[in-house]
């Protein structure tokens, strides 16, 4: 329920899919799916004439009705190549094919993306835990001499986190002429005293310019600048040589400095989530539903326009769901911001105010939904052994009957075999 007891939808991923950090594998069996190799054999297809036709693993054409639906609602575009569907409806991957630039999509269970959206945001609690470590290090090796690895690599960070401009792709830089941080070129960014210009062209076109203020990060770019070739960010080598800083690089200095799984990406959704909170939290407590929906879509939008994303992207895969859920349940953040502040000032010190509200509330939330998630896992598993106490104990009286019945059969065999021997024989 709302505010004033209105009724509204809430927009919390199914919070039982929810398997933490098991093994894939695990997760799916967990999650009543067959974790499937898409290199085995599978469900192919042909054209023929302007539709398809599609042949099990066997060789043999499909003529099963509610097969060929399954397939169909798979929705593979006719444009990919080299398609591959799952012959399990369990399957996690149902299909897979080649676009027409030759890149591997997928196309997976419902059950399996909910899966892994749910671990997507408890791993953004993770990283909120993390992100004060994370700017101490990269604090610490921009102060290092020279331009050696971990220096350039701490300044992207530091930009990452600054501008949340993607972290960019070679193959997008070369092929679409759009780019992200690590695949800079010096003549997208002008620098000027302690202020940072960017201006380029970015994933599906979008234009970014954008000023940052920093004197570390403007005197580290400048001396990058100085080096010979047009990328951006090099670092060099002991023997002097230079490096072209990748997004891989970046990623395996964020695994380094926390000894967990964290990448580029982590920023912008974290980022995503928090914004998105202020910006609810700067909203009136809402008399309608419709009132409510407004409210959502232009905080959203906000987000999606600091994010450089479309507002469905910025919804789906930027903000954790829980804070549009506190939201609809009439909970602003803001009211937290101080509770939160106490909490996390020793254990968390160099968050601001906003981000240790926002992840404190997180971290009530994901331990409140993994209690009632144990306790609805211990009612199933307790009414499974009722059910197999009680269907033992049916087994049981039936094995007896059974052997009752087959003790007095065998008995009145053994009577009538006993009287037919005793019975005097007719001459």
């Amino acid at each position: 329920m709302g505010v004033n007891g209105l009724a509204i939808s809430k927009v919390v991923p199914t919070a039982s899919l929810s398997i933490g950090a098991e093994e894939p594998r695990a997760a799916a069996e967990a999650s009543g799916l067959v974790y499937v190799d898409e290199q085995g054999p599978g469900i192919t297809r042909k054209r023929k004439g302007s539709a398809f036709a599609y042949y099990a693993p066997n060789g043999r054409l499909i003529r099963d009705t509610a097969l060929l639906r399954r397939i169909r609602s798979l929705a593979v575009p006719p444009a990919y190549e080299d398609v591959w569907i799952c012959p399990d409806p369990n399957g996690h991957i149902q299909a897979t094919g080649r676009d027409e630039r030759g890149r591997k999509q997928y196309r997976y269970h419902p059950n399996w993306r909910a899966l892994r959206d749910e671990t997507k945001y408890e791993h953004v609690v993770e990283f909120g835990k993390l992100l004060p470590r994370i700017r101490q290090h990269v604090a610490a090796d921009m102060r290092r001499p020279g331009l050696p690895r971990r220096k350039v690599l701490a300044t992207v960070v530091s930009l990452l986190e600054k501008t949340l401009i993607r972290i960019g792709n070679a193959d997008y830089a070369k092929e679409n002429k759009s780019y992200g941080l690590t695949t800079l070129r010096n003549r997208h960014v002008a620098v000027k005293g302690t202020e940072l210009r960017f201006e380029f062209r970015g994933k599906s076109g979008k234009l970014w310019h954008l000023a940052v203020k920093d004197r570390r990060v403007a005197r580290v770019v400048r001396a990058c600048q100085d080096l010979p070739g047009q990328d951006l960010f090099q670092y060099l080598e002991a023997d002097g040589s230079r490096q072209a800083v990748t997004s891989s690089d970046v990623n395996a200095y964020l695994r380094e400095i926390t000894g967990r799984e964290i990448t580029a990406k982590d920023f912008r959704t974290w980022a995503g989530t928090v914004l998105a909170a202020m910006a609810l939290a700067e909203f009136a407590n809402f008399d309608s539903a419709a009132a409510a929906k407004r409210n959502l879509k232009a905080a959203i939008e906000r987000v999606a326009k600091r994010l450089g994303n479309t507002v469905t992207i910025c919804r789906k895969c930027y903000v954790h769901p829980a804070i549009l859920d506190a939201y609809l349940d009439g909970e602003l953040l803001v009211n937290w911001q101080r509770e939160a502040e106490g909490e996390l000032r020793d254990e968390l010190g160099s968050l601001g105010s906003e981000e240790a509200a926002v992840l404190a509330f997180l971290r009530r939330r994901l331990a409140s939904e993994t209690r009632r998630r144990q306790a609805a896992e211990r009612t199933k598993a307790r009414a499974a052994a009722d059910r197999r106490r009680k269907n033992g104990g049916s087994e049981l009286r039936r094995d007896l009957r059974r052997s009752l019945r087959q003790g007095s059969k065998e008995k009145g065999d053994g009577l009538a075999q006993s009287m037919r021997g005793a019975a005097p024989r007719l001459q």
